[in-house]
């Protein structure tokens, strides 16, 4: 009886409270209808910006130096193979295996990113342009981001699902990332050059708001997405084909940019990685912004390098991850006229450091690039950087990467322990594309022309000396760099050409991320890698026992099993894995 009793006075509160608050619109609640209009939407739009370099996190971001690790060019780094293990997997390559640890963070990251893109482009679809004249502007941008993520997942994984705004959540799901009917990975690429393209298509050539994506710097994209499918790999990833009509069109792109005359090389190379320059650098074509004593707690700062500064008190308290390999350091040596040594550069061992730095003559990119022990830290004459900022030298040494540091002093620099700091990261470089023009030149047999080209970057490196010294104004190392001359001092033929492109990428970019993508695409990660893993086990690197790299597995990292897992059989694993 009580239960009757109590089920009628609860149908009857029922009854009592329709009409009261069960009616009532939900609080806390966003519909698509609520951000599709023009006063709300561009919040969809930042949100998307907002996500790649300020929300995301360390294995939730394609961050450059992750890549780094994979190449000859840096080590793990951190507090020795147990700290961060899976990236010591990574940079070894035999311990890899879908199931890997942050790996799949990475995947889901950027596809979050992807999403927050496709769902501004489904709210600006559904506003009139006339009520919103920056409509054709903000999809255009949107279209930009999406290749841009598209991309950082292309050359990471090769066989990804592409989808834009128009699939349904419930068709993302049925989406394979290998078809059974594929015959390349290009129509991914396609994919992503198409929005590349109509970005630059409806993008202005300059913004008011810094950090807005440009057509210049849709273009220098569209360009670097272009030299990927005109290496053209088969089924084992082995580059089969280069495709001289895709690097003819490229070359489009990148001569617009150069023949805009609104971007040019820094006179100092320093400027690039100096907080003081942000927003300032003619070299800079486009760039992730990062800021500090903006109104938030500690700042919209870099969360991907945080654990890169040196384990340094009290000027850096973490992590000394990021370590320049001995290998990449001896690739900066040159000979008596100032020019690399090809086929010696890593002869030489690091036995005594005071006879190994001064005893040998340097590109000055070495300083640049790389925080030696006795040398000024990032320019600061006053502070020499010191053997105890190394943390695990045992393991990995004493050189530390430089770039994407801060001065000791940098206003934006936060200490959460890990090492925040809001110097912004450039995506889209006036080096890269006047390196990408060269190497084009080079492949289509032009050499000669891209002979000035490299000189220019040589030259730039040249000028960039002057705030490489000790206090008393002493150079901090013997320097010397310079120009090719066919005739005077080599032979500028396509063969030495393209050996001379290759150096000056690596010596322009190095610590960048960029020498492991470049390795794969020209098709030689293979040499290298495993040249390096012969190399350097026996200078003191005994972890490198388990380096190998088996050409037509490790060229693209495996697809996360958590994702396999996910997608019920949609999913093909790559191939090796």
């Amino acid at each position: 009886m009580k239960r009757i009793i109590y089920a009628g006075l609860l149908l009857a509160m029922l009854a009592a409270c329709k009409k009261s608050f069960l009616d009532v619109t939900q609080q806390g609640a966003i519909t698509p209808e609520d951000v599709t209009t023009p006063s709300t939407v561009d919040g969809l739009v930042l949100a998307a910006y907002a996500w790649e370099p300020h929300e995301a996190i360390i294995n939730q971001k394609m961050e450059p130096w992750l890549a780094d690790i994979k190449s000859d060019d840096a080590y793990k780094g951190g507090g020795g193979l147990t700290d961060q293990t899976a990236w010591y997997q990574w940079e070894v390559f035999t311990l890899t295996t879908p199931s890997v640890d942050n790996n799949d963070g990475i995947w889901y990251g950027q596809y979050e990113g992807v999403s927050r893109v496709n769902t501004a482009l489904r709210a600006l679809a559904g506003i009139d342009e006339s009520a919103y004249p920056l409509k054709t502007q903000r999809i255009a941008e949107m279209r930009f981001l999406r290749g841009y993520m598209f991309m950082q997942l292309k050359r990471w994984y090769k066989w990804i699902p592409y989808f834009d705004e128009t699939v349904t959540n419930d068709s993302i799901a049925k989406i394979p990332n290998h078809p059974d009917t594929a015959t390349s990975d290009l129509f991914i690429w396609q994919h992503i050059l198409d929005d590349l393209t109509a970005a630059a298509q409806d993008l202005p050539t300059t913004q008011a708001d810094q950090g807005r994506a440009t057509k210049y710097a849709a273009e220098g994209e569209a360009a670097y997405v272009l030299m990927w499918m005109a290496y053209e790999e088969d089924a084992s990833n082995k580059v089969i084909n280069i495709n001289q009509a895709r690097l003819t069109q490229a070359m489009t792109y990148l001569d617009d940019i150069i023949n805009s005359n609104q971007f040019g090389l820094a006179p100092d190379f320093a400027n690039n990685f100096l907080t003081s320059f942000d927003g300032s650098n003619s070299e800079i074509i486009w760039e992730w912004k990062y800021s500090y004593d903006d109104g938030t707690l500690n700042g919209n700062t870099n969360a991907g390098t945080p654990l890169n500064a040196p384990w340094w008190p009290p000027y850096f308290s973490c992590c000394d991850f990021h370590k320049a390999s001995y290998t990449m350091v001896n690739a900066f040596r040159v000979d008596a006229n100032g020019l690399p040594l090809y086929t010696t550069y890593n002869d030489a061992e690091i036995t005594d450091k005071n006879t190994y730095f001064n005893g040998n003559t340097w590109d000055p990119r070495i300083s640049h690039t790389v925080a030696i022990p006795g040398l000024p830290w990032k320019y600061q004459t006053n502070i020499l950087f010191d053997s105890t900022g190394s943390r695990t030298p045992d393991v990995y040494g004493y050189m530390n990467s430089l770039k994407e540091n801060v001065q000791t002093s940098d206003e934006g620099l936060v200490n959460l322990f890990w090492m925040y700091n809001a110097k912004n990261e450039s995506a889209v470089r006036y080096d890269r594309v006047l390196l990408e023009k060269a190497e084009i030149l080079i492949q289509l047999g032009r050499e000669a022309e891209a002979l000035p080209i490299i000189n220019q970057i040589r030259q730039r490196a040249a000028n960039s000396q002057s705030l490489l010294v000790f206090a008393n104004g002493q150079p901090s190392l013997p320097y010397k760099i310079s120009l090719y001359q066919d005739g005077v001092n080599c032979t500028w033929n396509n063969a030495f050409a393209w050996q001379a492109l290759q150096w000056e990428d690596r010596l322009e970019f190095a610590m960048e991320g960029e020498r492991w993508y470049d390795l794969v695409r020209w098709g030689i990660a293979a040499d290298a890698l495993n040249t390096y893993f012969a190399k350097e086990m026996p200078r003191g690197r005994g972890w490198m026992k388990d380096g190998h790299f088996t050409a037509g597995r490790d060229e693209y990292m495996p697809i996360p099993q958590p994702q396999m897992n996910y997608s019920y059989g949609v999913y093909k694993q790559n191939p090796g894995y």
